[in-house]
């Protein structure tokens, strides 16, 4: 009930003082009108400038506190602007008492106190709305609403105050009381274009009248002060009504509309124009200062203040241009869902690191590939995926922070490029893998992968992303349920229980294969199934009998022409699966020669595949340093030697050069440091990297 009364005690007071407004405004119109046009003659003069306009000016001051004792925001700010109109019509009503009768009246006095106390109570109660609408507004827009200022500021001091300051004596009292006014409005001026600097040059009604106000004040101020200095001050001019008006003015903008936030100030010439005429309005002062004319000093010591705003706003836009220079680049190279590195960031860390990896400081890419998130996605819904993803990618970051960074591809596809030093590949990529499995009520997830080295296997950043994507799809086909895998896994499975010793041979094939064609430059793709060949080019052997393949002695006609058939029912059994019938075209070729007498179909020269020459040298060379069971195993320049007798016959010259650099050089060290946990780094699925 009590809050009920309250309202309507409120709208009650703010009926009443909107009355009250219209009231003044009617007596500014008939004041004005006496000022300006002559209403009334000169004997209404006393009761026009000393009555009616100290109604005016007392009349607003009361109104404006109603507006503040009725606000339900702002209120401070409200009251002590009301309290500064106070203090300027209270001073005005103590002068017409006390001393507009007087020839000389005392100067200072006390109504100049009254006067003066509206600009600090009126800059306090400003402040407090420019606080509170333009909040969290750049700085570069209160440097453009300082410099406008400024440099306006500047110029007025500089065509008006020469005269005041040249006019200014007598006690130290007298002297900062008369610099006081000019210096106060030189402010209002500064605060009321700093104000329009901040909205952009777009203040809106309720800033566009405050503005309008303190610009009226000051102006009039200014007049006044210029027609005493030049003793041409007539009582009565029509400027005077400018005081009154700026009254007005301040009291309707602020009491028919509330400070509101301040909306985004979008980027233009607007925003660059005053700005830019406040620079050069200081400039100006400075180089007429440097000519023959000396300016005062407020107006050098303003337009110095203007210039050194104007730099520290170029600084201040340089730095945000930087800024919004790195977030743009951080936000190109980032992914928006998790953080981490996207894929052009991947192909730009991919391509330095091209240029930097060595045989003794290799690289890898490991690119892995969620299983069953599909399903957890289906099952929990998008935005439990999207958590889900966020927290594989932070435990795939933190697992790989002490080796390289972690990247996310798109989907549920994420990369890694590490750098491993002395640590195992085998158990760095074990451990990367497993930081991106979850399981839980209903769900499993894991990750398969795909590994390239570098410089090994990838000379560009595009081959190794090609590379490495045709592993991790490989290693997906090795899961259970991958009929490929399941295949190839048979295969080696009844050559081992067949021959085991066979086993070993093919997977030193495989990696001599490996380090030849690498050698060669051949393409990630043509190596991964030159790789895939050599160790399956004997599983033809499945259907040769045990008597011919474990004979103590040399073959008979009969039985080479028996064993000669192994490659063709090589290929025959790898192309009934799809995916290795690439494979099969090259296990059909493992045994032409250079010569064309090879078998099964007496190819020659470079009418042989690239990558079944390599494997016949291989096979060459393996099977020289192994011992068999009719015959011993020979010393590694022995079987040097031999394969260059017979380059040129038997073998393709350029590939034994190759095979020969490999052995000599050595240069498959990673080879020879990681043993046989290198093929699963690799990724690939050949017996030589066992899984």
């Amino acid at each position: 009930m009590v809050h009920g009364s309250a309202s309507v005690g409120a709208s009650a007071l703010a009926r009443t003082t909107g009355w009250c407004f219209r009231l003044l405004v009617l007596g500014f119109v008939v004041y004005a009108g006496h000022v300006v046009l002559g209403l009334g003659g000169r004997r209404s003069d006393a009761f026009f400038n000393d009555g009616m306009y100290n109604v005016i000016l007392l009349g607003s001051a009361l109104v404006m506190l109603a507006r503040a004792l009725t606000a339900r925001s702002h209120r401070l700010a409200l009251i002590l602007i009301s309290a500064a109109l106070f203090t300027w019509a209270l001073g005005d009503l103590y002068y017409t008492v006390f001393f507009s009768s007087l020839a000389n009246p005392p100067f200072p006095s006390f109504d100049d106190a009254l006067y003066l106390s509206f600009y600090p109570l009126c800059y306090l109660g400003l402040g407090l709305l420019i606080r509170a609408q333009f909040r969290g507004v750049s700085p570069v827009l209160w440097m453009d609403g300082l410099i406008a200022g400024l440099g306006l500021s500047a110029l007025a001091a500089g065509l008006v105050l020469e005269p005041i300051l040249t006019a200014t004596g007598g006690s130290v009292a007298a002297v900062a009381t008369n610099l006081a006014y000019p210096v106060g409005d030189l402010l209002l001026i500064l605060v009321a274009l700093a104000v329009v600097g901040l909205s952009g040059w777009r203040p809106g009604w309720l800033w566009a009248l405050i503005t309008l106000s303190l610009t009226a004040m000051a102006a009039a101020d200014i007049v006044y002060l210029y027609r005493v200095a030049i003793n041409s001050y007539v009582e009565g001019s029509w400027w005077e009504a400018l005081w009154p008006l700026s009254s007005l003015l301040l009291v309707y903008a602020l009491s028919s509309r509330s400070p509101g936030q301040s909306r985004a100030v979008r980027p233009g010439w607007r925003t660059v124009a005053v700005p830019t005429a406040g620079t050069l309005a200081a400039l100006g002062v400075l180089f007429v200062d440097h000519g023959t004319t000396q300016v005062n000093d407020p107006a050098r010591y303003l337009a110095l203040a203007t210039v050194l705003v104007a730099v520290v706003r170029i600084v201040l836009t340089f730095r945000a241009s930087q800024v919004r220079e790195r977030r743009s680049r951080v936000e190109a190279l980032t992914d928006p869902l998790t953080g981490l590195g996207n894929r052009r960031m991947l192909t730009e860390d991919l391509e330095a690191t091209i240029g930097i990896a060595s045989d003794e400081d290799p690289r890898i890419v490991v690119l892995y590939d969620l299983n069953g998130f599909k399903h957890y996605n289906d099952s929990f819904g998008h935005p439990a995926g999207d958590t889900l993803l966020i927290r594989l990618g932070q435990n795939l970051a933190a697992t790989v922070a002490a080796h390289g960074r972690a990247y996310r591809m798109g989907g549920d596809e994420f990369c890694a490029l590490l750098r491993p030093g002395n640590a195992p590949i085998e158990a760095l990529v074990a451990s990367t893998t497993a930081s991106l499995a979850e399981s839980g009520d209903g769900f499993e997830i894991d990750a398969a992968h795909g590994v390239v080295v570098i410089p090994f296997e990838a000379s560009t950043a595009s081959d190794a992303l090609q590379l490495a994507d045709r592993r991790l799809y490989a290693a997906k086909d090795r899961r259970p349920s991958g009929v490929t895998r399941q295949l190839r896994s048979v295969l080696l499975q009844v050559l081992d229980e067949r021959q085991s010793s066979l086993h070993e041979h093919l997977e030193g094939v495989a990696a001599l294969a490996f380090a030849v064609g690498r050698r060669m430059d051949l393409d990630p793709e043509a190596l991964d199934v030159v790789v895939r060949a050599a160790e399956l080019h004997d599983i033809g052997k499945m259907a040769i009998p045990d008597s011919i393949l474990n004979k103590p002695g040399p073959l008979n006609a009969e039985e080479w022409a028996f064993m000669r058939r192994h490659t063709v029912l090589g290929e025959r059994i790898l192309s009934a699966a799809p995916a290795l019938i690439p494979v099969s075209r090259l296990v059909r070729s493992s045994h032409e020669r250079w010569d064309g007498n090879g078998y099964p179909d007496g190819l020659a020269g470079e009418d042989i595949p690239l990558g079944s020459r390599i494997i016949l040298a291989c096979d060459a060379y393996d099977a020289m340093t192994t011992a068999r069971v009719y015959s011993g195993a020979k010393t590694t320049e022995d079987a040097l030697a031999e394969l260059s007798r017979c380059a040129g016959t038997h073998f393709d010259r350029e590939v034994i050069e190759s095979l020969l650099a490999v052995i000599r050089a050595e240069s498959h060290p990673v080879l020879e440091r990681l043993g046989d946990s290198l093929a699963d780094a690799f990724g690939g699925p050949v017996a030589l990297f066992p899984s």
